[in-house]
């Protein structure tokens, strides 16, 4: 049945295409006179913040439930490490070394993209940044499978583009850091960690301490890398000092491939 709304009401489009053919006037030209969803100005002022953070929330969401995306695995890492190809070009060694989880993200993504495509793209999506680095491989490697994955980019102050193997139609651009990570894990039914700066970090300790808190659903947690993750995270101190418990120390584990990380999910999810 035809929502009755659409008949009674002209849409948006409609009233800012009849707004563009008004007379040119003094009143016209005036910011005042612009339709409130057109005014750019108006909709970056302060106090329509709350509007914004809704309208980042929602505009992604509308186009993943669009698509019929119903879960998602999501890839962190690092921006600055490069394709094995390049690793010459790596501003330091332990970044040259660290080349090889390129390999393995892409890999891993490939895997979990034929996966996916079993469900028609719906489950197990892969997500990432959208960036250089890791986040290139996760998106490389879904395009290798021949399907489709999620970019999250967000504005920085150095430019950063999306990289060229992001589905066009799934990269988004978040100016709200926290409306981001709220779409990483909203769907997410894995995350994985690949080594990184503070950003990665930064997502890593926000998604794990939702799902210790249990404001989020306990998924496979995995950190590709033993040896680098534990020479930056001192994991045991923490618990020795008894700042986080015992217990927290089993939220995640430990991965070296991407026929490693697979299996983990696919016993986890086999087992439900």
């Amino acid at each position: 049945m035809k929502d009755d709304r659409n008949s009674q009401f002209r849409d948006a489009h409609s009233d800012r295409s009849t707004a563009a053919q008004v007379p040119d006037t003094p009143q016209t030209r005036a910011p005042a006179y612009r339709l409130a969803f057109a005014d750019d100005d108006f909709l970056c002022r302060d106090e329509l913040r709350p509007v914004r953070l809704q309208l980042e929330l929602l505009k992604p969401e509308m186009i993943l439930n669009e698509r019929g995306i119903e879960s998602t695995v999501v890839l962190f890492g690092g921006a600055r490490i490069p394709e094995p190809a390049v690793k010459d070009t790596a501003r330091t060694e332990t970044l040259a070394e660290l080349s090889r989880f390129y390999d393995e993200a892409r890999s891993f993504a490939k895997m979990l993209t034929e996966k996916s495509m079993q469900s028609y793209g719906r489950e197990f999506v892969v997500a990432t940044g959208g960036g250089p680095g890791v986040m290139e491989a996760g998106n490389r490697g879904a395009a290798d499978a021949g399907g489709t994955s999620i970019g999250l980019n967000i504005v920085l102050p150095h430019e950063q583009a999306p990289n060229e193997y992001v589905t066009p139609g799934l990269c988004f651009n978040f100016h709200y850091f926290a409306i981001r990570k709220m779409h990483f894990l909203m769907r997410a039914k894995a995350i994985c960690c690949f080594p990184g700066g503070f950003g990665t970090l930064d997502e890593m300790f926000e998604a794990l301490t939702l799902i210790q808190t249990d404001r989020m659903k306990r998924v496979p947690f995995l950190l590709f890398g033993e040896e680098f993750w534990r020479k930056i995270i001192n994991w045991e101190a923490l618990s020795e000092a008894g700042t986080i418990s015992a217990d927290d120390l089993d939220l995640f584990q430990f991965v070296e491939s991407a026929e490693e990380a697979v299996k983990i999910i696919d016993d986890w999810y086999e087992e439900l």
